[in-house]
């Protein structure tokens, strides 16, 4: 769905205000640097979870079995789990990242005590919101 004038304007607003507030991390996140390091440790991932699994089931068919034990398939199997666990999203992601809002409050009530780019930019549109 395209964005109507009023909020091509706004998106301008704060690119030029991010632009302004801090130069190198703008540019950092146009030039999508965070993106491909992001995609590239989830591809080594998954080719560590792929070699866990082929070792867990070589472990089993290989009649390689010291004491009667498939260590190959152990190792596999550890290898695959650690991979697993590596490739979940971070704890913040999972619980929702912010604190929810209670029901009766509105977000104009509610002030954050830091004077952060964020809460700027957010009270900057409520004003301008509220008086078109």
């Amino acid at each position: 769905m395209p964005l109507s004038d009023h909020e091509q304007r706004m998106l301008e607003q704060i690119e030029s205000a991010l632009y302004a507030e801090d130069p190198k991390f703008a540019s950092a996140v146009r030039g999508g640097r965070f993106r491909s390091a992001a995609s590239r440790r989830r591809l080594q991932l998954a080719a560590l979870l792929l070699t866990g699994l082929v070792l867990l089931v070589a472990g089993i068919a290989l009649p390689v079995k010291p004491g009667g034990f498939p260590i190959i398939s152990l190792v596999g199997f550890v290898v695959m789990f650690g991979a697993g666990v590596l490739l979940l999203p971070t704890g913040a992601s999972l619980t929702g990242g912010g604190k929810a809002r209670p029901s009766g409050s509105s977000p104009g009530k509610q002030q954050k005590k830091s004077g952060g780019f964020a809460s700027r930019m957010e009270e900057r549109f409520r004003r301008r919101f509220e008086q078109d």
